[in-house]
């Protein structure tokens, strides 16, 4: 049986205010919370991501994907979507989205606080992703 590569993986849950980022690794297969990013230009935004990138050297990315109760998509998908394309775009990263709903909600019951939850929900979509790899 051959063994799967070990890949290191950034997610994001992507605000227009807030940008949480997780970190895991497909070894593990456990995703943690990082940092939050809070940038108040595009500029700024793209600089503290190229830091986060060339610190973990990830081989994929996650973004979460906002979706609604029924699995449409909604006005914030679309930004997610645009986010998604610009980090394949500018880095040559692979990107995979996978549906946020509820991941903030559930990131504040794991911190069993209302503080910032980006980066444990950026965890909480990052560990979707690879509970669906293993399923």
């Amino acid at each position: 049986m051959l063994a799967m590569p070990e890949h290191t993986l950034l997610a994001f849950d992507y605000g227009l205010k807030k940008i949480g980022v997780a970190i895991g690794n497909t070894l593990l297969a456990q995703a943690r919370p990082l940092t939050i990013l809070k940038p108040i230009t595009r500029e700024q935004r793209f600089a503290a991501i190229e830091a986060l990138l060339a610190q973990w050297q990830p081989d994929a990315v996650v973004v979460g994907l906002p979706l609604t109760l029924d699995g449409a998509e909604q006005y914030a998908s679309l930004r997610c979507r645009r986010f998604a394309n610009q980090l394949a775009g500018r880095y040559g990263l692979t990107v995979h989205l996978v549906n946020e709903s509820g991941s903030s909600l559930e990131a504040q019951q794991l911190l069993g606080t209302h503080e910032d939850d980006d980066a444990m929900a950026a965890a909480v979509i990052l560990q979707r992703w690879f509970d669906q790899q293993l399923a």
